[in-house]
């Protein structure tokens, strides 16, 4: 058992894009790494009951797991799903995130430029981690977390890849001075199957905020959605605080 109380906050963590150097799609070449960070009681009396209603909605249940990828390509839940369905989904599920109250840290890395840059060896998603990690420590210690445990939940990617993230992870979180601060973090890697509002939410947003760094002048309602989200630094700043652009 762990002595540290635990934080009021949890977060959730997911990605858009895969975090090869070596396979490159140019129509998207970007990895994308989204942290949603909660207050508990937020999320377990507003978003995560909200989101479950919905799906009670649209499917009669709420065992269907939402992925950006199914949804957007019409697979899954959503293979055989009607317009008169799908579009009163969609908005209901915009709604909920708009209304959420959450804060949004995401970590955007055009892998075109990282294959570039003298450390082409450097593993995309750790990267991205290092520096969400950052943005996570310095908003928790706004928030006055000190002398708790804060668990982030990232989704399982395979044994290898998860043991190693572990390790990376454990690495980052003992090198930060915000940890002799009195700010801790623990990970939690959760099976891709898991029916986490949470994570799912975290997969919703990687995307849309991929396309807006690749292409900042399309239109992105998504987008227009969760910029309010992103999470800012003392000076109401975005960069190096809740939007990372790297490298």
């Amino acid at each position: 058992m762990n002595p540290l109380p635990y934080s009021d906050f949890v977060v959730f963590v997911d990605e858009s894009g895969d975090h090869s150097l070596e396979s490159i799609n140019p129509r998207y070449p970007m990895f994308v790494l989204s942290f949603c960070v909660f207050r508990k009681a937020v999320y377990n009396h507003q978003v995560a009951p909200a989101l479950r209603a919905l799906k009670f909605a649209a499917f009669g249940h709420d065992m269907v797991v939402l992925h950006e990828s199914e949804m957007r390509r019409g697979k899954g839940g959503f293979l055989h799903m009607p317009l008169t369905v799908r579009q009163p989904f969609m908005a209901g599920l915009t709604g909920i995130i708009a209304a959420a109250d959450f804060q949004l840290i995401a970590v955007a890395i055009d892998k075109r430029r990282l294959s570039q840059t003298r450390e082409p060896q450097r593993h995309a998603y750790h990267f991205a981690m290092e520096h969400g990690l950052r943005s996570l420590f310095a908003l928790l210690s706004e928030a006055e977390q000190h002398g708790t445990l804060t668990h982030v939940v990232c989704e399982a990617r395979g044994a290898h890849e998860d043991m190693a993230l572990e390790l990376e992870f454990r690495r980052m979180c003992d090198r930060a001075a915000y940890v002799r601060q009195g700010i801790n973090l623990e990970i939690v890697i959760a099976d891709k199957k898991t029916n986490s509002e949470g994570l799912q939410l975290a997969d919703l947003t990687a995307r849309p905020i991929g396309l807006s760094v690749l292409r900042p002048g399309q239109p992105n309602r998504a987008m227009e959605v969760l910029e309010s989200k992103l999470y800012r630094d003392k000076r109401g700043g975005k960069p190096g605080a809740g939007l990372w652009v790297l490298p």
